[in-house]
């Protein structure tokens, strides 16, 4: 079984900038992709960013130029920087974690985060 930790959220006025990180704990071999997802109440959760094991990113057109999303595979973490933080950003931000093995041939499996509230006052 993996946890995944989250931390980073809050309340940052428009302009401002904040940086979610997740922790994945457990019995880890590998992790193919991890990323970023976030639901605005009354909308569905959408895709944020992405990033695979090599370090190819992907993002979602609104949060390009303004988020970066990066990993340290040693520490089996991920971290997405949000920047010029806008209003239409406040939302629930889940971290999720793809392709999961806690042995060279194991099944994988996927994980999601607990969520953490990113809220942005105009």
């Amino acid at each position: 079984q993996v946890q995944l930790v989250e931390s980073g959220g809050g309340l940052v006025q428009a302009g401002g900038s904040l940086r979610l990180s997740c922790a994945a704990s457990g019995t880890i071999f590998s992790i193919n992709a991890m990323g970023w997802y976030r639901q605005a109440p009354g909308k569905q959760r959408e895709l944020v960013a992405t990033i695979t094991s090599g370090g190819s990113t992907d993002y979602k057109d609104s949060v390009k130029g303004r988020f970066t999303i990066s990993r340290d595979n040693a520490r089996n973490t991920v971290y997405l920087q949000m920047n010029s933080l806008k209003p239409e950003d406040t939302a629930v931000y889940y971290c999720a974690v793809n392709g999961v093995r806690d042995r060279l041939f194991s099944p994988p499996r996927d994980y999601w985060g607990q969520g953490t509230q990113v809220t942005v006052s105009s």
